[in-house]
């Protein structure tokens, strides 16, 4: 569980990229505002072919780390890697296309003196910067529960800040999963303190050509959604299982 602490918490935010061109650098100005100097601003590339990475390295900034670009071909993995690279003790999730709030960081900081994984709200904006839906919670339901959010995720990355021992507990990744911040989100929820706060810190862009879908229909059919559930409830177990203290290990086998 979280501790209220007057210690000054370095921040290291997480972005992951894959041809973002269009929209990468109101992201970054609003991610980089909010950022002290001892801060950092780890980013991973899928293989971009545009500009995203003339985008990035134009800003010759010490606060950002632009990790070598790999082919990944799914966000899950791209953020495994950056979130690998990461230093400090709180860590943030963000999405290339989006906007940060200026009070995001500022206010979610307060919320993690005392709680491990905090989960602001969000609206959805469309590429024009017009509101889709006002509140990402409202449409989605969104709350705590173990159970409730391997069904249905709350856990929306870009809307998402967390102290570094839930990171440490949830990688590595398991292999071939389809949801990072579902699976950080169920890490947290099970093992620490998890908090959802009611204020919107992001605008959250869905376009045509999002690199996921996260806050917007699924591609997958429904087969497919019940499929990718019951694997990661699967995955989730096999996590509690290797977990088990050696005591009761061995009740187990006696």
């Amino acid at each position: 569980m979280g501790e209220a602490t007057n210690e000054k918490m370095n921040i290291t935010v997480c972005l992951t990229t894959h041809n973002g061109e269009a929209f990468l650098r109101e992201q970054m100005d609003s991610i980089l505002a909010q950022l002290d100097r001892e801060d950092e601003l780890v980013i991973s590339d899928d293989h971009s072919v545009d500009k995203t990475l003339a985008i990035l390295r134009a800003y010759n900034d010490p606060r950002i780390y632009i990790l070598p670009s790999k082919e990944f071909g799914n966000p899950a993995q791209n953020f495994e890697y950056a979130l690998q690279h990461t230093k400090n003790k709180i860590i943030f999730l963000a999405d290339q296309d989006d906007i940060w709030h200026v009070c995001k960081i500022k206010t979610m900081i307060k919320y993690l003196q005392t709680a491990d994984l905090v989960v602001c709200d969000c609206r959805l904006i469309d590429e024009h910067l017009n509101v889709i839906e006002p509140s990402y919670f409202r449409l989605n339901n969104a709350g705590s529960g173990l159970l409730k959010n391997l069904l249905k995720s709350s856990f929306m990355g870009c809307c998402m800040g967390f102290n570094r021992k839930v990171l440490e507990k949830a990688l590595p990744f398991p292999k071939n999963i389809s949801m990072h911040d579902q699976w950080i989100g169920l890490i947290a929820q099970k093992y620490f303190k998890v908090k959802f706060i009611q204020q919107i810190l992001v605008d959250h862009r869905r376009h045509k050509k999002n690199y996921s879908t996260t806050g917007g229909p699924s591609k997958n059919s429904l087969e497919k959604k019940l499929v990718s559930r019951v694997q990661l409830a699967k995955k989730l177990l096999w996590h509690l299982w290797k977990k088990l203290p050696l005591r009761l290990w061995c009740i187990k086998l006696m």
